[in-house]
């Protein structure tokens, strides 16, 4: 059984276009799960008290390598399965804790097809939590020109993030 998701092709990008947000709120077990996926023992990202006491911070958060799964799942949520990540580039600038709710937001910087016919999509996504800006994020996509087309198959010479 195969689902029908839905596939974004170039056509459909316009530069300076926002894209659909989404929102999750952040448990306990979305820290952890996190952490452990990453195999990220460090106490700050599972046990509270330690986080608290010894580190001085509100409650345990998410780690580097949880919030770069995030911006992922986000970005191909919007592109379709298709879509494959080229680059991705973000910078924390504050912490993501249980209890909160975080949004991704992004826009559409530029648009472009490389020397190999692949179409290419540069975003800004950004990470807040209510106002409070968390992270920000530069992410390069390749989407498919048209629905024959497939990024996932480019190969050496013509796979050039």
């Amino acid at each position: 059984m195969s689902a029908n998701y839905p596939q974004l092709t170039i056509d459909q990008v316009q530069e300076g276009a926002s894209i659909p947000s989404l929102s999750y709120d952040v448990t306990a077990t979305t820290v952890v799960l996190g952490a452990l996926a990453s195999r990220d023992f460090r106490p700050m990202h599972h046990d509270r008290d330690f986080a608290q006491v010894r580190n001085g911070v509100k409650d345990i958060f998410l780690n580097t390598p949880n919030q770069a799964a995030w911006f992922e799942r986000f970005l191909t949520d919007w592109t379709g399965p298709k879509g494959r990540l080229g680059r991705i580039k973000f910078r924390m600038k504050d912490s993501v804790y249980p209890g909160e709710t975080m949004t991704f937001s992004g826009k559409v910087d530029q648009v472009s097809t490389d020397e190999t016919g692949c179409a290419w999509v540069d975003l800004s996504v950004n990470l807040a939590v209510g106002e409070r800006a968390v992270t920000d994020c530069t992410a390069r996509v390749a989407v498919p020109t048209d629905a024959a087309d497939n990024p996932w198959q480019r190969k050496a010479d013509r796979w050039k993030p």
